[in-house]
């Protein structure tokens, strides 16, 4: 049975197949350059084929050095002549040249300091002034009567006048005080020491230790030991009698018959 004219002869699979190959060889093509576009792009970079192709010397367009790929050295920048916020920078100016006729600057005087002066050594303070006080010993006449003698003797500034006035009486007189007063003594017994020395009200409160009551020379030696005792400590202007104690204790009298159990002055008689 024949065709109808108006209907169109389809084509063979044998002219359809190449059509078909070549397609999808062009699909496989393009799809496997755009999945290696990245890794060709990074590869032409790293290689620097574009630099050298689009980076091309002045000297290789105007015929010196044709075909030379190698970049020519950068220009050196020019100086930067802005100030701030875009400013011109203003120019530098020569220093100033003083004037032919201007007189000239004295030189600059440094002051050197002085060296300082070595420390010198410290002198420990000297004592207070001394004072003068009157000690009286005895002094033996011709006749072998007892003179009540007295001496000035320089001494230290103390805090005890008093204590300090009977311990050198109690040590007697110095060389030089005898030199000056041949025969001059003292009556006090050898060993005699000071426990004590105060004053209540005007009256000086002295203790002896026991040897002051032991005198080897008899009644005229206990007299004079007592007038050593109490014109030295009456000198004072704030004493006017002594009170004799033993051992601290008071005694009634001083070997047999001179009382001592009450205070003594200058007026006492014995």
């Amino acid at each position: 049975m024949a065709a109808p004219k108006n209907q169109k002869a389809k084509p063979s699979p044998k002219k359809r197949a190449p059509f078909v190959f070549w397609t999808l060889f062009f699909i496989v093509v393009i799809s496997l350059f755009f999945v290696n576009l990245q890794l060709i792009r990074s590869s032409v970079e790293n290689s620097g084929l574009l630099d050298r192709l689009f980076h091309k010397t002045d000297a290789g367009t105007t015929g010196e050095g044709a075909g030379d790929l190698t970049e020519a050295p950068a220009a050196p920048e020019a100086p930067d002549t802005t100030g701030i916020a875009g400013e011109p920078a203003a120019p530098e100016l020569p220093p100033e040249e003083p004037p032919a006729d201007a007189p000239e600057e004295p030189p600059q005087i440094v002051a050197v300091p002085e060296p300082k002066p070595a420390a010198q050594p410290v002198t420990p303070p000297s004592p207070g002034p001394g004072r003068t006080r009157t000690l009286y010993f005895i002094r033996v006449d011709e006749d072998g009567a007892l003179l009540r003698t007295p001496v000035t003797r320089t001494t230290a500034a103390s805090g005890s006048p008093l204590t300090e006035v009977l311990r050198f009486l109690l040590q007697g007189p110095s060389a030089e005080e005898n030199r000056r007063n041949p025969g001059l003594r003292s009556l006090i017994p050898q060993g005699t020491r000071l426990l004590r020395a105060e004053v209540r009200g005007s009256t000086a409160y002295i203790s002896f230790s026991e040897e002051f009551q032991f005198n080897t020379f008899g009644a005229e030696g206990y007299m004079g030991q007592l007038w050593q005792i109490i014109w030295t400590v009456t000198e004072f202007p704030n004493i006017t009698d002594v009170q004799i104690l033993i051992e601290g204790n008071r005694v009634d009298f001083l070997g047999e018959r001179i009382p001592i159990g009450s205070p003594l002055s200058r007026n006492s008689r014995f």
